[in-house]
């Protein structure tokens, strides 16, 4: 199994920047899996922000593309979403995802991943 653990979140000013920690671990976790990130706003479904594949290609949503970057480090298990210029609309909480064959079906999908970490907050103030 994968235990994924997020961190990172926060509440900001519009404009402002946030940097989301993703701990992945677990007797069958390695560098093969696709990392992704999700947000669920307050009475909303879950939204695909981004993705990267084992080989590091990113993938976006529109609605953050240009702000947002993610990044993985395979030597600490770890993946990150680096978000820059917040919005309020931004506001949600952010879940990490993970998949080993993720890339090989539509990302933005929730049900392409098998695990899920607990969520963290980000609130961006107007």
């Amino acid at each position: 199994q994968v235990q994924l653990v997020e961190s990172g979140g926060g509440l900001v000013q519009a404009g402002g920047s946030l940097r989301l920690s993703c701990a992945a671990s677990g007797r069958t976790f390695s560098s093969s899996y696709a990392m992704g990130w999700f947000r669920q706003a307050p009475g909303k479904d879950s939204e695909f922000v981004a993705a990267i594949s084992s080989g590091g290609t990113e993938y976006y949503a529109d609605s953050v593309k240009g702000r947002f970057t993610i990044a993985r480090d395979n030597a600490k298990n770890m993946a990150y979403l680096q978000m820059n210029r917040l919005k309020p609309e931004d506001t949600a909480v952010y879940y990490c995802a993970a998949d080993r064959s993720a890339f090989q079906r539509p990302v933005v999908a929730t049900t392409t991943w098998s695990f899920w970490g607990q969520g963290t907050q980000v609130t961006v103030s107007s």
